[in-house]
């Protein structure tokens, strides 16, 4: 073992902590080219082939597959990889994602009901509207750190939910009917059949992965681990912490803007009851269940969450219990989420939770606290 806390990649698979998480994350830094490009044509081949029929009478028997592929599994995923560079890379406790996510929904919904504008363009719109509105939470309130951060986003979610559902305007709580499906696009015609919206959904979250790798590569990436790791080092380090923790929220709500608008395309009428605070919870499970900060893990999870319901509807309220059962057993049994990434499994080992600084830290197993805490 290294001095740094780091695993050295050629100790023992018999070495305390290992796991085969670990050994794959090994096989693929060190995998040459052409296996990559492998594993990159067999995740294409992949989700081309999976709104088959066949894997979806095992994955789906009670619902349209691909139906279920679009929401809630498409859209979990996308809103996941949006909180996830909130969470996961800045360290900042979200509890009211859900916001952007309805703020994207009724820009596209009002719009195209009311003035009848293209589709395409108003997503540009949408996108930018949630931006602002996570900028405009963010000034005021990015200044707290923690559980009184987490507060204030989770009160920022209700307003939001209760402005649509008071405002006459854009429907009140009658909420949005007839909101139009996107036009034409290279021949698909969106209109009953769900299959477009589903190569659109993959297009979609894609395209946000693409963007999200290259930000965590880059220097923002860089300036968000330090904040997230420790914030005021990093701020006596030079880093303008308040500038890096603003632009994370400025992207992951246009992210989550982004997947509003999608979303209301599809479902044809949205109301505010469509943008609980249980949907925020759900999405953050997501995050934490898959391995916040990983990219891989938080997609598995975001898929995992989504489609358990889904698989277990023939045992109706109890398939709830189900869903909520697996979740305490995946956290008891693993913590740092499905596929952790190493930064993320040390921080959690070192008492942080695996998701930085961000108040009412838990003790990770080998910890010093835990040990007091056994004694």
């Amino acid at each position: 073992m290294k001095g740094d806390g780091v695993a050295d990649n050629n100790e023992t698979p018999a070495r305390k902590g290992f796991h085969p998480v670990d050994g794959m994350r090994d096989w693929w830094a060190d995998a040459p080219a052409w296996q990559r490009y492998g594993v990159y044509l067999a995740l294409i081949v992949l989700v081309l082939i999976l709104p088959a029929p066949w894997i979806g009478s095992f994955m789906s028997p009670y619902s349209d597959w691909t139906t279920v592929l679009i929401f809630p599994v498409g859209t979990y995923i996308l809103l996941a990889v949006g909180l996830n560079i909130v969470v996961g890379h800045a360290g900042m406790l979200d509890l009211g994602y859900v916001a952007f996510f309805a703020i994207g929904a009724y820009t596209w919904a009002s719009i195209g009901t009311t003035y009848g504008w293209s589709f395409w363009p108003t997503v540009l719109i949408g996108i930018f509207l949630a931006s602002v509105s996570g900028v405009i939470l963010g000034a005021p309130t990015l200044r707290l750190r923690g559980d009184y951060l987490a507060i204030v986003t989770l009160g920022f979610g209700e307003i939001v939910r209760i402005t649509a559902n008071n405002t006459d305007g854009i429907g009140g709580a009658r909420g949005i009917t007839n909101v139009p499906h996107p036009e034409p696009l290279f021949g698909m015609e969106f209109f009953l059949d769900p299959a477009p919206y589903y190569y659109l959904m993959v297009f979609a979250i894609a395209l946000v992965i693409v963007f999200s790798v290259r930000l965590t590569k880059s220097r923002v990436g860089r300036a968000w681990a330090a904040i997230r790791e420790d914030e005021d080092a990093a701020e006596l380090m030079g880093v303008p912490t308040f500038k890096f923790k603003l632009l994370a929220f400025a992207i992951g709500a246009m992210i989550g803007g982004f997947a509003g608008t999608i979303y209301a395309s599809k479902a044809v009428f949205i109301e505010p009851n469509n943008f609980p605070f249980i949907l925020s919870a759900t999405i953050l499970a997501a995050v934490v269940l898959g391995g916040s900060g990983n990219l891989p893990g938080v997609i598995l999870g975001a898929f995992v969450i989504a489609w358990l319901p889904e698989r277990f509807r023939q045992f109706n309220d109890y398939r709830v219990l189900i869903f909520g059962a697996v979740l305490v057993l995946m956290m008891a049994l693993r913590p740092e989420g499905l596929l952790p990434s190493r930064q993320r499994k040390a921080e959690l080992r070192e008492g942080t939770g695996g998701m930085g600084a961000m108040g009412a830290e838990v003790a990770g197993p080998d910890s010093e606290a835990s040990a007091e805490v056994t004694k």
